[in-house]
């Protein structure tokens, strides 16, 4: 559900434009309603309940605020009024995208937290190999990129122990690792108040953990929680993950609508991938909804009710151009 916000300033110029961006740009995040006066204001909040109010100080001093569950006083630096020694307040000029970043965190803290019967549910294609250095997570963004291309939104999310993030996207947003302390609050609103955009390729993505030990100790319902918060308000979630097996790696085989299993022309990835798929029982299990990618050139004769995507090998030494290339229409729905 959206979040019903009031934005309640007497400038004109201010109010006009924040709405303006929020409804345009936050249209899936935000209910946005406005008003420019004390009695306005007031008629407003006699009328109905809102999630949160951005708010004038001065504005803020002549209502009741018991209709808004978290009201946040708009502040230049100027001295506090009365009001604003029980009211939180937010920065009123700084970059509106920082504004959001702040209002989500902290509405967090005070939002009922969402079942999972309650969530949008976007299509959760998970990334996976039996064998590292095929080029799994160059699938990964590739897939992820291709889907942004076509007007989808696509979130890459990446659930490695050690995460290559920083090869691939600015890391100027606040850690996930910052949400691995929360995970008691509303999850949702803390991964959209974190949630980047590339602007090249349109990924949505999130900065690197603090630690590569912020990945490991979470346990299976953690990780289950985080994926299903994750995918809400996303048409695909891209789930990157380690190339070992574990109770965590099974749970997200089994929880997933796509299975990319990523393989190349190796001797090694061909000996691990048939181990995994003649020796492990959740390969029956998953088979009809895993899509072999052939990667680097490799070309395969697929397992029957098995799909297969073959990715041309990418002669750069860039992997940001390597994935750009291989997200040109490969792979098919």
């Amino acid at each position: 559900m959206k979040i019903q916000l009031l934005i309640a300033s007497d400038d004109d110029d201010y109010r006009e434009q924040l709405s303006q961006v929020l409804t345009e740009r936050y249209s899936d995040t935000f209910e946005v309603s406005v008003c420019s006066s004390a009695p306005r204001l007031a008629e407003q909040l006699s009328r109905r309940v809102f999630d949160a109010a951005l708010l004038e100080p001065e504005l803020a001093e002549h209502v009741q605020l018991s209709q808004v569950r978290m009201p946040l006083l708009l502040w230049n630096g100027s001295a506090g009024c009365a009001v604003s020694e029980h009211v939180r307040q937010i920065r009123k000029y700084q970059r509106i995208s920082s504004m959001v970043s702040q209002l989500l965190e902290q509405y967090a803290a005070v939002a009922e937290k969402s079942g999972d019967a309650e969530l949008e549910r976007g299509r959760i294609t998970v990334v996976w190999s039996p064998s590292g250095g095929c080029g799994k997570t160059t699938a990964a963004l590739a897939y992820a990129a291709q889907r942004a291309g076509e007007g989808k939104k696509s979130l890459y999310l990446d659930l490695e122990a050690f995460s290559s993030g920083p090869v691939y996207f600015s890391q100027n947003g606040k850690s996930i690792s910052s949400v691995f302390e929360k995970l008691d609050e509303n999850v949702e609103l803390l991964l959209q108040s974190i949630r980047q955009k590339d602007a090249v390729s349109g990924i949505f993505y999130f900065s690197q953990p603090e630690n590569y030990d912020d990945i490991s100790i979470l346990t299976q319902e953690d990780v289950r929680l985080l994926v299903n918060a994750s995918v809400q308000g996303i048409d695909e979630l891209v789930i990157d993950l380690s190339s070992t097996f574990d109770d965590k790696i099974q749970m997200l085989l089994e929880l997933a609508d796509r299975i990319l299993l990523v393989t190349d022309s190796s001797r090694a990835s061909q000996q691990k991938l048939e181990q995994f798929r003649t020796q492990h029982s959740i390969y029956e299990k998953v088979r009809e909804k895993t899509i072999q990618v052939a990667n680097k050139g490799f070309r395969i004769h697929s397992e029957e009710g098995e799909h297969a995507v073959l990715l041309p090998l990418v002669k750069s030494s860039d992997p940001v151009t390597v994935y750009q290339t291989l997200s040109a229409g490969f792979f098919k729905e």
